[in-house]
């Protein structure tokens, strides 16, 4: 099978298609044959080598179970989405119980945007622990993962002010947030999701013993002023996915895709994600002979 791999760190010149072996599910294990895969910042950050070896790219799925290991609740033909690593490629295994049913409502390129930027967004709320009628400040409201927390804390009663710029406000407004505002003004929110990781600017907007949720481990702001200091880790959870998946059918989130590429475009989609301006996720769509 065809896969998207980085050997030498560097710039998107150095994503690479090359042939490996099918991979073959163990026990509690399935085989999903790939038909989009969301392309993500931490793609770019993984290839450059800030984190992790060299190896295959790609973390959001979206297909068709094609084999199933011993010990697992999944069928052949079953559509589903998933986390894992290693998806922008034709085929991927994972585990079992990281996998969720597809959306009824969605194709496969739209849902393959739903598992890393959902599962991110509701973790950070779950670290935040806002109750209804609580504030919370979502910076990067118009990205992914803010954009998700605006309709996931919204949905809550939580109070959702967007932090982006002029000519994304009626996006946001669309999204649910019932504020719009810039990067400078007071202390009065009791929380900040900080989607776009500005650190310090999105800790000033928080009031004395409030709490900051931030996207990137270890790269938060130091604690003050009382604030509780959060960094969500996110790890592949089947049942809090279908969880998003059944908020999808509903109507409750929104799936958004920029552009689509085939995986020899891998570095094509690459070059595309780095020049920013993007509003919705680049999707990979394999090929299959």
């Amino acid at each position: 099978m065809r896969a998207a791999v980085v050997r030498t760190f560097g710039g998107p010149e150095a994503v690479e298609i090359v042939d490996v072996d099918l991979p073959e599910p163990g026990p509690g294990q399935v085989r999903i044959k790939v038909a989009a895969a969301a392309l993500n910042p931490v793609d770019a950050i993984k290839r450059s080598g800030m984190f992790g070896p060299p190896g295959g790219l790609g973390g959001d799925v979206a297909g068709t179970i094609d084999a199933a290991g011993a010990d697992t609740s999944w069928s052949v033909g079953d559509e589903v989405v998933a986390l894992a690593d290693g998806t922008h490629a034709q085929y991927v295994v994972v585990q079992a119980d990281w996998v969720a049913p597809a959306p009824s409502s969605a194709d496969a390129v739209h849902a393959s945007t739903l598992p890393l930027n959902a599962l991110t967004a509701a973790g950070a709320l779950d670290l935040l622990g806002l109750r209804k009628g609580q504030s919370l400040l979502v910076t990067g409201a118009a990205g992914a993962v803010g954009g998700y927390a605006v309709q996931l804390a919204t949905r809550q009663g939580v109070s959702v002010t967007a932090l982006a710029r002029e000519k994304d406000e009626q996006l946001v407004r669309s999204l649910g947030a019932a504020r719009v505002t810039g990067v400078t003004g007071g202390a009065d929110f009791d929380a900040v999701l900080d989607a776009a990781m500005l650190g310090e600017p999105a800790l000033a907007r928080v009031r004395n013993g409030g709490a900051y949720a931030g996207v990137a481990p270890g790269a938060g702001p130091a604690a003050a002023r009382g604030v509780r200091i959060e960094a969500v880790q996110v790890r592949p959870d089947g049942a809090r996915l279908a969880e998003l998946v059944r908020l999808v059918d509903e109507g409750v989130l929104t799936l958004r895709v920029a552009e689509t590429y085939t995986l020899e475009e891998a570095a094509k989609a690459h070059a595309r994600l780095a020049e920013g301006g993007l509003r919705g996720r680049l999707v990979i769509v394999p090929d299959h002979d």
